[in-house]
C-alpha cells in the first residue's frame, strides 16, 4: 500500500508545480487522440505550459507571471470532441485548430466563456450540426473560420449581432436556407465566404451592398440566382468578388466598373448574357478578370484592355463577336488571354504581344482570320499558343523560332501556307507540336534534332515534302508521330526504330518507299501503326508479330510481296488492313474467320490456308488442272462429311443442355434496346467455357462473335436461390433489373451500351457491345500497363468523369454508380473509356438514401459511406478520386506495399513526407508533369474525407477540362436549348438529343 501511495504523492507533487492555464490545457489534451504523440512535451512537470508545442503566452498586464494569449495545433492528426476547456484560459486571443479531425458537434456552451478570444479557426475538421448560436456573445471576436467541416442547417439569426466580426469564412459545409439577408448588416465585416454551401436558390440579398468595409467577398456556389443588382459599385473598397458558378441571369452591371479598388473578379459559370460593361478601365487595381462559361454576347469592349494591371483575361465559352480590340497593345501586364469557344473574328491586332508579357493565350475555336503576329512572343515569355480551329493564313513568323520557353503548340485546322521556319522545328522546351490540317509546305527539317522534349508530332494533313530526317531519332520521348496525308517520299529512316515510347505512327497517304523497317523491337509501346497508301516493297518484317500491345495495323495500299507472316497472329487487332499488295502464299489460320473478310482484298496471289495450295501463275498445265480438281472435289467431299458430323455432334449437345440445364429456346424472352441483327439463338450458342472473357461478384462475361460479324459482349448473372436470399435485402433479379432499368434508358457515348436482355427462369443475360481493350484496372495493372500513356489516360479520365457526370447530373432521377472502380471502366479500340456495370445502382431522389448493405469494392468505398450507408453522388465522387489516384499511380487501390493504409492515404502521407515525384507512376513521361500533378490534385479533391468538399461530377469534367482545355471537342449543330430546373442545360451529347435521360 506504501509503495503505491508514494508515486502518486511524487506524480501529484509534480503536478503542483504546474499553473492553472497549465492544469486547463492537460485537461483539453486528456479529451483528444494525439495518434502522432504531436503534444508529447506538454509535460505536466513544467512550472508554465509557455515552451509547450503551440502555445504561446505573453507578459500578463500588470506586470506580473506570461500568460497563455495562443494555442495553434493545426495539422497534427488530432482527433475527438471541441476541447472545451480551453475557452476557460482568461487570456486566450488566438485559436487554431485548423486541419485535424475534430468530430462531433459543437455546443454553445463548448465555446463559453472564451472571454479574449478574437480569433477562431476550426476549419477542415469533421464538425457536424447547426452552428453554435452562442459565437455572436464571444466579445473580442474578428476572425471566425468554420469553412469544410459538415455543419448543416440555417445560419442562426443570432450571426447578425457580432460586435467586432471582421471575417467569416463558413465556405465547404452543407448550410441550407436561403442566403442571410442579416448577415450584411455587420457593418465591421471585410471578408464574408459562404462558398459551396448547398443554399436553397435565393437571389443575392439586396442590403448586400451595405457592407462598406468589405474588401473580400466570396458567394461561388451558393445557388444564387436572379440579376447582379446594380448596388454592387457601391464596395468601394472590395479587392475580391467571387460569384462565380451560379445561376445569375441577365447583364453585368454597369456599376461594376466603380469597384475602384478590385484586384479580381470571378463570374465564370453562370448564366449570364448581354454584352461586357464598359469603364473597366477605371479599375486601376485590376489583375484578373473570368467571365468564362457565360451567354454573353457582343464585342469586346475596347477599354477593358485599359485596365493598367490586368494580367489574366479569362471570357472564353461565351458567344461574343468581332475582332480583338487593337487598345491590347496597349496592355503592359497581360500574361494570360484565353477567349476559345466563341464567335470572334477579324485579324489580330499587328502588335499583338509585342509590348505585354504574354505566357499563355488560347483563342482556338473563333473564326480570327490574316497572319499569326510576328511580336506575339517579343517579351519571349509564351509558353502555350493555343490558336487551333481558326481562319488564320500565311506562314509561321520566323520570330516564333526563337520563342524557346514555348512547351505546347497547337495550330490545327486553319490556313497556314508556306515553310516551317528551321528553328521553329528544334524548340527545345516544346512537348506537344500540332500543325495539322493547314497547307505547309516544304520539308521537315534536321533541326528538329533539338525539340528534345517533343512527346507528339502532329503535322497531317498540309503539303509537306521529302524525306522524314533521320535526325527524328533523336527524340527520345516520341510518344506520337502523325504526318499522314501530305507528300513525304523516300525510305523510312533507320533511326526510327530507336524510340522507345513511340506508341502512334501514322504516316499514311504519302509517296514513302522503301522496305519496311525490321530492326523494331524497341518499339514495346507502340499501339497504332498506318503505313496506308505509300509505296512500300518488300516483306511484312515478322518482327511486327512480337510487338506487345499493337491493336491497329493498316499496311494496305503499298507494293509489299512475299508472305504473310505467321508472327502476325500473336497480336490482339482490333484494325488489320492488308489490302492492295502484292502478297502471295497462304493466309495464317487464325485470319480465316469472317472479322479479317476485307483485310486481305486486291492481294490474287492470296489463297485460304485450308487448300495448302495456293495459286500460281506458272502452273497452267491441264495435268495440274486435273489434279486441282480432283483435290477440291476430295477437300469438298470431306467437308460436307465434317460439317454433318459437326452438326449431330452439336445437335446432340444441345439436346443435352436442354435436357439438364434446362435452356429450351423457345421458351426465352428477348427485350431488345436497339436495333438488332442477331437472335437471342445465337446468343446462347455462344454460352461456351472457351468464351468467358470475366467473372465478377454477379456473374459471368462472354464474348460472343455472331454470324454477321459483331461482337458482343455477355453477361450471365449468378443464380441465387431464394434460400440464399433469405437474409439478403434484395431479390435475385436485382442485379439484372438494375441493369436493365438503369442501362435500357440511357444513351451517352461513355456508358456502355446496352443491346439487349434475354430472360428464361433463372436464367438472366445481359447483352453489351464488346469493349476490346477490356477494363481498365485490368490493363492499367497488368505488364500492358506500359501501353497507357498519359495522354490515354487522361483521355480515360475525362471520358470516364463525363458518364459519370452524365448519370448524376442529367439523368432524372440522378443515378448513383455505388460501384465506381477501374475495373468497370471498359475500354474501346480507341481506349474510349464507358462506365459499365450497373447491378447495384440506384436512382435517388431529393436527399439520399441509407442502404442495409455497403455496396462497393475495398479501397473505392467512401469513409462515410462505410459507416452511415448513406447514398448519394459524393459516394461515387470519391470511387472516381480513387480511380484517378490510380491512374497517376498506377498503382492498385489497396496493396500489401502500403501497410495499412490505402491508396489515398499513401498518396497524401508520401506526398508530405518525399514529395509528389515518388507518387506519379514512372512509366509517365516526364514532360507531361505538369498536366499530372494537376489532375492529380482533381483525384485528391475527390477523395477529400469531408463529403462537402469533393466537388460534383460536373465540376470535375470542368476542372479536368481546364487541365486541357484544347480537348473540349469543337462545337457541332445542337439542337434547341431546353429547360431543366428552370434553366437551360449546356449539356449535349453526340448521338443524344435529349440533354437528359429519363429513368
Amino acid at each position: 500500500m506504501l509503495a503505491t501511495t508514494i508515486p502518486l504523492l511524487l506524480l501529484f507533487h509534480t503536478s503542483l508545480a504546474l499553473n492553472q492555464e497549465g492544469l486547463l490545457l492537460l485537461r483539453a489534451k486528456r479529451g483528444l487522440d494525439d495518434p502522432s504523440n504531436s503534444l508529447s512535451d506538454w509535460d505536466p512537470r513544467d512550472p508554465t505550459p509557455c515552451n509547450w508545442t503551440g502555445v504561446s503566452c505573453r507578459p500578463a498586464s500588470g506586470g506580473g507571471a506570461a500568460t497563455v494569449s495562443a494555442v495553434t495545433l493545426p495539422d497534427l492528426g488530432l482527433s475527438g470532441p471541441f476541447p472545451s476547456a480551453l475557452c476557460l484560459l482568461p487570456n486566450l486571443s488566438f485559436l487554431s485548430l485548423a486541419s485535424n479531425s475534430i468530430n462531433s458537434s459543437l455546443p454553445s456552451s463548448s465555446l463559453l466563456p472564451c472571454p479574449s478570444l478574437s480569433h477562431l479557426d476550426l476549419s477542415e475538421n469533421l464538425l457536424v450540426g447547426p452552428l453554435p448560436t452562442s459565437l455572436p456573445l464571444l466579445p473580442f471576436l474578428s476572425y471566425l473560420d468554420l469553412s469544410s467541416n459538415n455543419f448543416s442547417g440555417e445560419i442562426p439569426h443570432s450571426f447578425a449581432a457580432f460586435p467586432r466580426l471582421q471575417t467569416l469564412s463558413l465556405v465547404y459545409n452543407l448550410l441550407s436556407g436561403p442566403v442571410p439577408h442579416f448577415l450584411f448588416n455587420l457593418s465591421s465585416l471585410q471578408e464574408l465566404n459562404l462558398s459551396y454551401n448547398p443554399f436553397f436558390p435565393s437571389p443575392l440579398p439586396h442590403s448586400f451592398a451595405d457592407l462598406a468595409s468589405l474588401r473580400v467577398l466570396w458567394l461561388a456556389g451558393c445557388n444564387l440566382v436572379g440579376r447582379i443588382p446594380p448596388a454592387i459599385g457601391r464596395f468601394a473598397n472590395l479587392i475580391d468578388l467571387d460569384l462565380s458558378s451560379n445561376s445569375l441571369q441577365g447583364s453585368i452591371p454597369p456599376s461594376l466598373a466603380r469597384l475602384s479598388s478590385a484586384v479580381q473578379m470571378e463570374l465564370y459559370s453562370n448564366l449570364l448574357s448581354g454584352p461586357i460593361p464598359g469603364g473597366l478601365s477605371n479599375l486601376t487595381n485590376l489583375r484578373f478578370f473570368d467571365a468564362s462559361m457565360n451567354q454573353l454576347s457582343g464585342p469586346i469592349p475596347e477599354d477593358i484592355f485599359l485596365a493598367p494591371k490586368l494580367e489574366n483575361l479569362n471570357l472564353y465559352e461565351n458567344n461574343l463577336t468581332g475582332p480583338i480590340p487593337s487598345t491590347i497593345s496597349r496592355c503592359r501586364n497581360l500574361a494570360d488571354i484565353r477567349l476559345f469557344s466563341n464567335r470572334l473574328s477579324g485579324p489580330l491586332p499587328a502588335d499583338f504581344g509585342k509590348n505585354f508579357p504574354l505566357v499563355f493565350i488560347d483563342i482556338s475555336d473563333n473564326s480570327f482570320t490574316g497572319e499569326i503576329p510576328a511580336g506575339i512572343c517579343a517579351q519571349g515569355k509564351l509558353e502555350q499558343l493555343l490558336l487551333l480551329d481558326n481562319l488564320f493564313s500565311g506562314s509561321i513568323p520566323d520570330t516564333l523560332g526563337r520563342c524557346r520557353m514555348l512547351t505546347r503548340v497547337r495550330l490545327k485546322n486553319n490556313r497556314l501556307s508556306g515553310d516551317v521556319p528551321n528553328a521553329f522545328w528544334g524548340l527545345p522546351h516544346v512537348y506537344l507540336l500540332e500543325l495539322a490540317g493547314n497547307f505547309l509546305s516544304g520539308g521537315i527539317s534536321p533541326a528538329i534534332s533539338g525539340a528534345g522534349n517533343l512527346s507528339q508530332l502532329l503535322i497531317s494533313e498540309n503539303q509537306f515534302s521529302g524525306p522524314i530526317p533521320v535526325e527524328i531519332g533523336a527524340l527520345s520521348n516520341l510518344s506520337a508521330f502523325s504526318a499522314a496525308n501530305n507528300r513525304l517520299t523516300g525510305p523510312l529512316p533507320a533511326s526510327l526504330e530507336s524510340l522507345a515510347q513511340l506508341w502512334q505512327l501514322d504516316l499514311h497517304n504519302n509517296s514513302l518507299s522503301g522496305d519496311l523497317p525490321a530492326g523494331i523491337l524497341s518499339w514495346r509501346k507502340l499501339s497504332q501503326l498506318n503505313l496506308a497508301d505509300n509505296s512500300f516493297t518488300g516483306g511484312i518484317p515478322p518482327e511486327l508479330g512480337n510487338l506487345p500491345v499493337l491493336n491497329y495495323l493498316d499496311l494496305s495500299g503499298n507494293a509489299l510481296t512475299g508472305a504473310i507472316p505467321t508472327q502476325l497472329q500473336n497480336l490482339k487487332l482490333n484494325q488489320f488492313n492488308l489490302s492492295n499488295n502484292q502478297l502471295s502464299g497462304a493466309i495464317p489460320p487464325l485470319f480465316l474467320s469472317g472479322a479479317y473478310k476485307n483485310s486481305f482484298l486486291g492481294n490474287p496471289d492470296l489463297c485460304n490456308d485450308l487448300t495448302k495450295l495456293c495459286r500460281s501463275p506458272h502452273d497452267a498445265t491441264e495435268k495440274h488442272r486435273d489434279f486441282l480438281w480432283l483435290l477440291r472435289a476430295i477437300f469438298i467431299l470431306s467437308s460436307v462429311i465434317f460439317v454433318a458430323g459437326v452438326a449431330w455432334s452439336y445437335r446432340k449437345y444441345r439436346d443435352y443442355r436442354k435436357g439438364n440445364l434446362g435452356l429450351d429456346k423457345s421458351k426465352w424472352t428477348l427485350t431488345s434496346f436497339y436495333k438488332l441483327g442477331f437472335s437471342e439463338y445465337e446468343i446462347l450458342d455462344c454460352l461456351d467455357e472457351d468464351n468467358v472473357i470475366g467473372r465478377g461478384a454477379s456473374g459471368k462475361v462472354y464474348k460472343a462473335v455472331l454470324s454477321n460479324g459483331e461482337t458482343v459482349a455477355v453477361k450471365k448473372l449468378w443464380f441465387i436461390s431464394k434460400k440464399e436470399n433469405d437474409d439478403m435485402d434484395q431479390s435475385p433479379d436485382h442485379g439484372f433489373e438494375a441493369e436493365v432499368t438503369t442501362l435500357g434508358k440511357i444513351r451517352h457515348k461513355n456508358i456502355v451500351k446496352l443491346w439487349c436482355c434475354c430472360d428464361h427462369k433463372d436464367c438472366k443475360l445481359l447483352v453489351y457491345e464488346y469493349m476490346p481493350n477490356g477494363s481498365l484496372g485490368d490493363l492499367l495493372h497488368s505488364n500492358k500497363g506500359c501501353l497507357l500513356d498519359w495522354p490515354i489516360r487522361y483521355k480515360i479520365a475525362l471520358d470516364s468523369a463525363e458518364g459519370l457526370s452524365y448519370l448524376h447530373h442529367d439523368c432524372v432521377p440522378p443515378i448513383v454508380h455505388r460501384d465506381v472502380k477501374s475495373n468497370n471502366i471498359l475500354l474501346d479500340g480507341e481506349f474510349g473509356a464507358k462506365v459499365s456495370d450497373f447491378g447495384v445502382a440506384k436512382t435517388i431522389g431529393k436527399g439520399s438514401k441509407s442502404m442495409s448493405v455497403i455496396a462497393g469494392s475495398c479501397g473505392y468505398i467512401a469513409p462515410e459511406y462505410a459507416y452511415t450507408l448513406r447514398v448519394n453522388e459524393k459516394s461515387d465522387i470519391y470511387s472516381f478520386g480513387v480511380v484517378i489516384l490510380e491512374l497517376v499511380t498506377g498503382k492498385l487501390p489497396v496493396d500489401p506495399e502500403f501497410g495499412e493504409k490505402d491508396l489515398v492515404k499513401w498518396v497524401c502521407s508520401t506526398m508530405e513526407q518525399r514529395g509528389v515525384d515518388h507518387v506519379i507512376d514512372p512509366k509517365l513521361n516526364i514532360c507531361f508533369k505538369d498536366e499530372v500533378c494537376r489532375v492529380l490534385s482533381i483525384g485528391l479533391l475527390c477523395t477529400s474525407a469531408l463529403p462537402i468538399n469533393r466537388p460534383s461530377m460536373r465540376q470535375v469534367v470542368k476542372m479536368l477540362l481546364e487541365v486541357r482545355p484544347e480537348e473540349k471537342p469543337k462545337p457541332k449543330p445542337k439542337p434547341k436549348p431546353v429547360m431543366k430546373d428552370g434553366q437551360l442545360s449546356p449539356y449535349y451529347y453526340e448521338g443524344n438529343s435529349d440533354p437528359g435521360c429519363i429513368v
